[in-house]
This record gives structure tokens, sequence and C-alpha cells, in this order.
């Protein structure tokens, strides 16, 4: 049954591009449809950042080999495909590119090839060439940890932030982006830990309530919840927005009192390398958790209850002990 003046809304939503469609039901129903519609279309900031790189390369490679992008065919998206592996790109890369690719064309209600069995067998031998094991950020020890934490100067502003924010990140098994996107009104002190209170996030796109809790250490230089009281009296007495901020320059040039400006997940990458060494990265944080927690004997059920991943496989992909000598059930078998 419709309504006077209004049109038939298509019986299949497939027949109309996703955002025509949002638009449609906008002028038809309540304005929330749409918008709810739009949103279910959309990622996380940093996907879309991603696909919209990854977009523009696909499009600059069909303009520059004559293709027309939208719709790919078999033989654009194979192109394209064998062009990213020959750069070389990572595997990981190689499937971003290609999920861009098609939530274009859902986008825009078009049909895509993606999943032609022909392109599935170009990706195996892709993946065959590329090779499945990525360069991870590797893991660092805690007595590493505390070596680096010991060397801060805590006399400075940057000193006090930079261990909250290793202390923080590691024992809250952080992503850089949830690390940035904290903010003071999300954490509360109790008497037995800290609660942070995480918004969206990579695997929490609907923003269900996510909690990470942080603990005392016997060690006060050590102590993430203590690393983090040091450097909130730094702020101001802000009780809201964003935890981890730069710091204003005086006129020397050198880092002075706290901004309001929060922190990129690009410079929070650079501070890690910058006191833990070049070769970890934001992610190490992660690793460095599920690595250690793991080496302590603790369930993947503990594990994931920090991290908030969804299963095992991931806790595996995320361990850093590919070392079969130090890290081998063989010690232990009474001989």
């Amino acid at each position: 049954m419709t309504t006077k003046g209004k049109k038939n809304l298509p019986a299949v939503a497939g027949e109309l591009p996703a955002l025509a469609l949002a638009n449609d039901l906008a002028g038809q129903v309540a304005p929330n449809v749409g918008r709810y519609l739009t949103m279910g279309l959309e990622g996380a900031d940093n996907t879309r950042l991603a696909y919209s790189a990854d977009l523009r390369s696909y499009e600059s490679f069909c303009t520059a080999h004559g293709f027309t992008p939208w719709p790919a065919d078999v033989a654009t998206l194979a192109s394209y495909v064998a062009y990213l592996a020959d750069i070389p790109r990572k595997l990981a890369t190689i499937n971003r590119h290609l999920a861009a690719i098609e939530k274009n064309h859902q986008l825009l209600g078009l049909p895509s090839a993606i999943s032609a069995p022909a392109l599935d067998v170009l990706r195996k031998g892709v993946a065959r060439a590329v090779g499945k094991k990525q360069k991870q950020a590797p893991a660092f020890s805690v007595a590493h940890l505390k070596k680096c934490i010991s060397a801060l100067d805590l006399t400075r502003p940057e000193g006090v932030r930079a261990r909250a924010l290793l202390l923080i990140g590691f024992t809250g098994a952080f992503r850089r982006s949830e690390l940035v996107a904290l903010n003071l009104e999300d954490i509360e002190l109790t008497d037995a830990a800290l609660v942070l209170t995480l918004p969206k996030s990579k695997t929490n796109q609907t923003g269900e309530l996510e909690q990470k809790a942080v603990f005392y250490a016997s060690n006060p230089l050590h102590c993430p919840i203590r690393a983090y009281k040091a450097w909130v009296e730094l702020l101001g007495g802000r009780t809201e927005g964003p935890v981890f901020v730069s710091l204003a320059r005086g006129k020397t040039g050198e880092a002075g009192t706290p901004s309001r400006r929060r922190l990129s997940d690009r410079r929070v990458n650079l501070l890690v390398k910058e006191h833990l060494g070049a070769k970890y990265s934001a992610h190490s944080l992660r690793a460095s958790f599920i690595t250690t927690a793991k080496l302590n004997g603790q369930s993947n059920e503990f594990i994931k209850n920090q991290t908030k991943q969804k299963t095992d496989a991931m806790i595996s992909r995320y361990s850093r002990l590919e070392d079969i000598i130090a890290y081998n059930a063989a010690h232990s078998l009474g001989l």
C-alpha cells in the first residue's frame, strides 16, 4: 500500500544503489530510516580513510591503463591485483584494496566481480608469491618496558605523558586508535582498578559498552594507575576531553604544558618508537600484552576480556611466540 504522490519502494534493495535508496527512503518514511541505512554502510574513521586512498589508487591505475573502473570486470581487477603484488604490496593491503572496491560497487549499486572464481584463483597465486606471513610489530618484554620507563625524565611533561601512554597502552592492550580516542569522562578510578570505557572501536562499530580494567602495580614507577594520575594532574584540572594531548611549545621550542589538542595515532606510534626502540610500533603494546599474558599462563578468555577480541584464533595471531627454542613445550617433557 502506498501513500498518494509517493512511488512504490523497490521490492529488493539491490534495485537501487545503497546510498540512493537511503535518500529515496528519507523522502517517504521517517528521516531516521535513511540516516541509519547510510550509517550501516559506513565503517570506522580509519577504515574510511584507508578505503578512500585505496580507491584513488585503483582509479589512477584504471586511468593510466585505459580500464573502466565502475563496474570493474574480472580482467580489470586481475590486472590491478597483479600490479599491487608486483610493487610489491602485502597480502593484507591487497585484500583491503579489493574490499574498498567491493564496497564502492555496493554504494553505487553495481554488480561486483570480486568473488569471481577466476579472481579467486589469482588471489591464491598472489598469496603464495607474496606470502601470508606479514611483517608484524614485535613484542617487547616486561623487563625492556621497565628499563625504558626508568630512563624517562619524569620532571618534564613529555616524560610523564610517555610513562602514562606506555603503561596504559600495554596493560590495557590498547590499539593506538583506542588510546587517542580516550576521554577523561570515560575513565573511572575505583579502589581496585582504573576502569576505561571505550567508544566505538575497530571491532565494535555499534558502540556497545566495552570496558578495560587497569590495575595497580607494586612498584610505583611502573604502576599504570599512578602514571595516569600523575599525567592527569598536569592537565589543569580538566574533567572531560582527550586524555592524551600534544604539548605546547615554549619560546625555546621545547615541549611545555599540555594543550587540549588530541594526539594523533601517528604521533602515538612515533612516541613508542622513540621510547621503546625503532623496531617497535604502537601495535607492539597490544601484541606484548597478549604475548606476556600467554607466557604467564593466562587463559584466552581472560585475555579476550581485556583485548575485546572475539576468537581464540585472533589471540594466536597476535601472540609473538614464534621462537621455537624459547617457546616450546618440549622444555617440559621431564626427561
